[in-house]
C-alpha cells in the first residue's frame, strides 16, 4: 500500500530488469488445460477464466503468491480518482468468513510478509511465506476475490489511514510536479490522474462505490495468479481448482481506448525542501503493450549507462547527478531524463547542459556499443531474476498480465530484436523539445503547504472489536496451532586466507550466476583524522573512476562486456554470470585494491560533495536526523562528528590515499560468495586476485564505546512543505547484540509494534483510530550500542493523541505481562519467518556477511529461535522494565507545529 509512483519504482528495483509494465487487458492466449515445461512450470486457465502460473523454485522452503487484478487508476470512475487505491486498502478489511483482524493475525503467525500496490493499470496483492502455508495463502486470496464485505463502517475507518497516506505524498513537491506533468502529457485520458487519489475524491466515495468497482473488475477472468516457490506443481494446481473454481466469472466493463491529444509543451516550476534541485524533461513514451516498448527501455538504459553523454555531465562536474527512466503504462508511459544541481546553483545552466545531451542524441544517434551493452544487461538480468522467488514471480506476472505476452522469455526476445535504428527512431519520435514537459525543482526554505491538505485523519475513536488474538478460521487454525522449527537450508563453508580475509562460500545452483559481497570492518567516526570529516564519504565516490590499470571508461566498458554489476568501497561486490566469474573477480579486485583516485576526478567529486552538503544540511530531514542523534548521544561523542562543506573542501587526494591505506585491510575483510560455484573454485579465484593484498601496522579500533541511557528530550523541525508531521521517538538501550536479553526485547517489540498489523501500535493507532497511515517500533542491536525507536506520520492535531496511545502501550508492556496468545503470535512470527529471511541469493549473501563481521554464528536465526521458544511473558515484561525508560524518550517532530505537545 505504497504510493503509486513509488510503488512502481520500487517494483522496478525489485524486478531488476527494468521491464515493469501495467495493463488493463492481457492479450496473450493461455492454454485452457494445464501444461508443464521442464518439470518446473505449470500453467492453466480455469473454467472461470482465472489464469494460473505455478513455478517450482527450491532455493528456500518458502513461496510467494501474486494475484493481479487488471484494474487500476485508468479504470476508476470519472471524478473519483483513487477508487482502485481505496479498494486495495479495503481488501485488508473484513471478508465473508475472514475478518481483517484474522487476516493480520494469520499473516503474523505464518511469519509472512504481505502488501499490495495500485498502479495506473493494475492492482497486485502479494504474500511471501513459508511454503507449508501455501494452502492458507490460497484460502485468503480466494476469500478476498469473492467475499470482500466493503462496509461503510470499515470504509470510514480506512479512509482516515488512506487520507494520511495522501497527505504524506502530496507534501512532496516532486510528486505534485510529476502529477501535473502527467496531466499535461495525458490530458483527456484515464492516465491524466495518478492512481493515488485525492481527499475530495475520498470524501465523496462511499462503500457502494467501492462495491461497484469491486464487482466490475475483481473477477477471476480479469485476474492472474502466479505462485512461485518450493511447491509441488500438481498438488498446488489441484488446490487452486478446489478454492477458485467455485468463483463465477463476470462480464468485465469494456475498456475505454486511449485517445491521445497533442502535447502543449510547458514548464512547471516548484520549490523543494530537498538539499539539491533538479531539472527533469518528461516525455510521452511507448506503452508496454506496444512493439516499441523494448526499444524505449533500451534507450533509457543507454542514457543511464556509466559511459553515456548524460552520465558524463556528472563525471565532468557540470551537474551533481543524472538519471533516466520510464513510469510505465499499458498504452503509454512517462519518460523522465533529469540532472541535479546544488542549492543556489544555476538551474538554467543545468537545463542547457541537459538539452545539449538530448540534442546531441537526436542529431548523432545513440552509440551502437551502448545499445549492445544495454541489451546484454537486460538479457543477463533475466538469469538473475531466478535468484529469488519474488523476482521470478514478478517476471511472470509482468510478462503475462501487463505486457500481454506468454512468458518472460518473450520479453527477452523483444530485447534481442531491438536494433540501433529502432532506438534512434524512438528517440527522434518521442524526445522532441516541443513534446516535453520541463519540471524545475529549486531548493528553497519558504515552501507552502499543499492544497487540500488540512483536516486529514480518522475519527476520534471507534467502538471496534479488532483484536490481536481473534479465533482463526478452521482452514488456518490447525495448521498454525503447532510451532515446529523450520528447516535450515544454509551450509556455508568458511575459510581463512593467509592474509586474514575471511571467506564464506554458499553453493547454490538456482541460476547460472554468482554473487560476491564483501565488507571491510570500519568506523569513519573513529578512523577519520581530526579535521578530515567526510574523507570516507568522498573516497567512496572515487571507485567509480576505475583502477590504476583501467581508466573510468575502460573499466566500465570491461564491466559492460561481461554484463556485471560492481561496487567498490568498504562495502564492495560483484554479480556476474557463472562463466564470467573469473573476469568479474579480476575487475573487482583491481578496483578495490588499486583504485585510480585521479586528481581530476577528486576535484569534481570534492566540489560535488561540498555543494551537496551545503544544501543537505539545511533540509528538514537532515535537521531531524541531527536532532535525534544529539538527543541520544552524550556531548562530544565521536558519532556526533559530521562532514561539512568546509571539512570536505580542506581534503586532499593524499588525505584520501592515507585514509585508504589505514582503513582498507584484508585482516578486517569478509568476503561471501553465493551461487553456482564450488568452495574450492571460489577460494582459488579469491586468492588469485586478493591474495597479494597485505595489511600493515596495527589493526584500528572500529567499535564505538557503550553509551548510557539518554535524558528525555524534544525537538521540533519545521517543514513548510509538509501537511503532515513525521515523528521519531528513540532511546539508547544499555545492552549490545551479544547480550541474550536482546531476544526478550525483540519478542516484546513484535507484540508492541514490530509485527505490522498484528502488533498493538498498528491496531491501536491505525486500525481502531485511523490517526496515522502507519505506526511501528523497532530495536537495533549493535556490537556496543543499541537503540529502541518508534516512528509514525500523522496530522498535527493528531500527534498528541498518538503520543498518548504510545505511552499507554509502553507502560502496559512494562506493568503487565503480555498475553500468552500475543507471545505465541510473536514467537511464531520470528521463527516461521526464518525461511523468508534467506529466500534469495542476495538475502543469503547479505545475511551471511552481516553475521560474520558482527561475530555472530552463521545460523544466527536458529540460535535466536531457541531463545524465542523458551521465553515467557514474565521475562519479556522484565526486559521491557529493565531497559525501556518511557521517561527518557527523545522525540523529534518534523512538519507543522503539533497542535499540542
Amino acid at each position: 500500500m505504497m504510493p503509486s509512483r513509488i510503488k512502481t519504482l520500487a517494483w522496478s528495483l525489485m524486478l531488476g530488469a527494468g521491464l515493469v509494465s501495467t495493463s488493463f487487458y492481457a492479450s496473450a492466449d493461455t492454454p485452457a488445460a494445464a501444461t508443464a515445461s521442464d518439470g518446473k512450470v505449470l500453467r492453466a486457465t480455469l473454467d472461470n477464466g482465472l489464469r494460473v502460473v505455478i513455478v517450482r523454485e527450491t532455493l528456500s522452503p518458502m513461496v510467494t503468491t501474486q494475484i493481479t487484478y487488471l484494474a487500476g487508476g485508468y479504470q476508476t470512475p470519472d471524478r473519483f480518482p483513487g477508487t482502485a487505491h481505496a479498494l486495495e486498502h479495503m481488501m485488508f478489511r473484513d471478508s465473508n468468513g475472514m475478518t481483517g483482524a484474522q487476516l493480520n493475525e494469520m499473516t503474523g503467525k505464518m511469519g509472512a510478509d504481505n502488501n499490495a500496490f495500485t498502479t495506473n493499470d493494475a492492482t497486485q496483492y502479494y504474500f511471501v511465506a513459508p511454503s507449508n502455508y501455501l494452502d492458507i495463502l490460497l484460502h485468503i486470496e480466494s476469500t478476498r476475490m469473492e467475499g470482500a464485505q466493503l462496509t461503510q463502517k470499515d470504509w470510514e475507518r480506512e479512509r482516515g489511514a488512506i487520507e494520511q497516506e495522501v497527505s504524506r505524498d502530496i507534501s512532496d513537491p516532486g510528486y505534485l510536479a510529476f502529477q501535473n506533468a502527467q496531466r499535461v502529457l495525458y490530458a483527456g485520458t484515464g492516465y491524466a490522474e495518478d492512481a493515488l487519489g485525492t481527499r475530495p475524491s475520498f470524501d465523496k466515495t462511499t462503500s457502494a462505490d467501492l462495491q461497484s468497482f469491486y464487482k466490475n473488475w475483481y473477477a477471476p477472468n480479469n485476474a492472474l495468479l502466479v505462485i512461485v516457490g518450493d511447491v509441488d506443481l500438481q498438488q498446488t494446481l489441484a488446490k487452486v481448482h478446489e478454492l477458485f473454481d467455485k468463483i463465477p466469472k463476470r462480464t468485465a466493463t469494456a475498456a475505454v481506448p486511449v485517445k491521445l491529444q497533442a502535447i502543449k509543451s510547458e514548464t512547471i516550476a516548484n520549490t523543494t525542501p530537498k538539499g539539491t534541485g533538479s531539472v527533469q524533461f518528461m516525455f510521452r513514451m511507448p506503452g508496454l503493450m506496444t512493439k516499441d516498448n523494448a526499444a524505449a527501455q533500451v534507450l533509457m538504459d543507454v542514457l543511464t549507462n556509466a559511459r553515456s553523454s548524460l552520465a558524463a555531465l556528472a563525471v565532468d562536474g557540470k551537474v551533481l547527478s543524472t538519471d533516466a527512466g520510464i513510469q510505465p503504462f499499458s498504452y503509454g508511459g512517462v519518460g523522465v531524463v533529469e540532472v541535479g544541481f546544488p542549492k543556489g546553483g544555476d538551474a538554467k545552466k543545468a537545463q542547457a547542459d541537459l538539452e545539449g545531451v538530448i540534442n546531441g542524441l537526436l542529431k548523432n544517434g545513440v552509440p551502437a556499443d551502448l545499445v549492445e551493452a544495454s541489451k546484454k544487461s537486460e538479457i543477463a538480468q533475466a538469469e538473475f531474476n531466478k535468484n529469488s522467488a519474488v523476482t521470478l514471480a514478478s517476471a511472470w506476472s509482468q510478462a503475462i498480465a501487463w505486457m500481454g505476452l506468454n512468458s518472460p522469455e518473450e520479453a527477452e526476445d523483444q530485447i534481442r530484436a531491438v536494433t540501433v535504428d529502432d532506438v534512434n527512431r524512438i528517440a527522434r519520435q518521442y524526445l522532441q523539445p516541443d513534446q516535453r514537459v520541463t519540471v524545475v525543482l529549486t531548493p528553497a526554505d519558504n515552501g507552502k503547504r499543499p492544497p487540500d491538505s488540512a483536516g486529514f485523519g480518522g475519527s476520534e475513536s471507534f467502538a471496534g472489536d479488532d483484536k490481536l488474538d481473534a479465533p482463526l478460521p478452521a482452514w488456518a487454525a490447525d495448521k498454525l496451532s503447532k510451532l515446529d522449527m523450520p528447516r535450515w537450508t544454509l551450509a556455508p563453508v568458511q575459510m581463512k586466507l593467509r592474509n586474514g580475509i575471511r571467506l564464506i562460500v554458499q553453493p547454490e545452483n538456482i541460476s547460472k550466476t554468482i554473487t560476491v559481497l564483501g565488507h571491510i570492518d570500519n568506523n569513519a567516526k573513529l578512523q577519520e583524522p581530526t579535521g578530515q570529516d567526510g574523507a570516507a564519504r568522498l573516497l567512496s565516490t572515487l571507485f567509480d573512476y576505475g583502477s590504476a590499470t583501467l581508466d573510468r571508461d575502460a573499466f566500465h566498458k570491461a564491466l559492460d562486456d561481461i554484463s556485471a554489476n560492481e561496487t567498490g568501497g568498504t562495502d564492495f561486490g560483484v554479480a556476474v554470470l557463472t562463466d564470467q566469474f573469473d573476469r568479474g573477480m579480476q575487475l573487482l579486485a583491481d578496483n578495490e585494491l588499486h583504485p585510480a583516485l585521479p586528481q581530476d576526478g577528486f576535484a569534481v567529486q570534492q566540489d560535488t560533495l561540498a555543494r551537496t552538503l551545503a544544501g543537505e544540511m539545511q533540509t528538514p530531514q537532515y535537521k531531524m536526523s541531527i536532532a535525534l542523534r544529539k538527543g541520544l548521544l552524550p556531548a562530544g561523542d565521536p558519532d556526533l562528528r559530521l562532514p561539512t562543506p568546509e571539512t570536505v573542501k580542506a581534503l586532499t587526494v593524499q588525505n584520501l590515499k592515507d585514509y585508504y591505506a589505514k582503513t582498507y585491510r584484508p585482516d578486517l575483510t569478509t568476503i561471501v560468495v553465493v551461487g553456482d560455484i564450488t568452495p574450492e573454485k571460489a577460494k582459488a579465484t579469491v586468492e588469485r586476485y586478493f591474495g597479494q593484498w597485505k595489511a600493515e601496522g596495527q589493526k584500528p579500533d572500529v567499535i564505538s564505546k557503550p553509551i548510557p541511557v539518554n535524558p528525555a528530550g524534544y525537538a521540533a523541525v519545521d517543514n513548510p512543505y509538509a501537511s503532515q508531521d513525521t515523528v521519531l521517538i528513540g532511546q539508547a538501550l544499555e545492552l549490545n547484540m551479544h547480550n541474550p536479553d536482546r531476544y526478550a526485547l525483540q519478542l516484546g517489540n513484535d507484540v508492541l509494534g514490530g509485527n505490522g498489523f498484528a502488533s498493538r501500535l498498528m491496531t491501536d493507532i491505525r486500525v481502531k483510530h485511523g490517526y496515522a497511515y502507519g505506526a511501528g517500533s523497532g530495536m537495533r542491536f549493535d556490537r556496543s550500542r543499541s537503540i529502541f525507536f518508534i516512528q509514525y506520520g500523522s496530522d498535527p492535531q493528531k500527534v498528541s493523541a498518538v503520543d498518548d496511545l504510545i505511552r499507554k502501550n509502553l507502560l502496559d508492556m512494562q506493568n503487565t505481562p503480555v498475553k500468552d496468545s500475543e507471545l505465541t503470535n510473536a514467537r511464531q512470527y520470528e521463527i516461521r519467518s526464518i525461511p523468508v529471511s534467506v529466500a534469495s541469493i542476495d538475502s543469503i549473501g547479505r545475511s551471511l556477511l552481516t553475521w560474520a563481521w558482527h561475530d555472530e554464528p552463521l545460523d544466527q536465526p536458529m540460535v535466536a529461535a531457541k531463545y524465542y521458544l523458551q521465553l515467557t511473558p514474565a521475562q519479556v515484561q522484565a526486559a521491557f522494565k529493565k531497559y525501556l525508560k518511557p521517561q527518557n524518550l527523545m522525540q523529534v517532530v518534523q512538519g507543522p507545529p503539533p497542535a499540542k505537545h
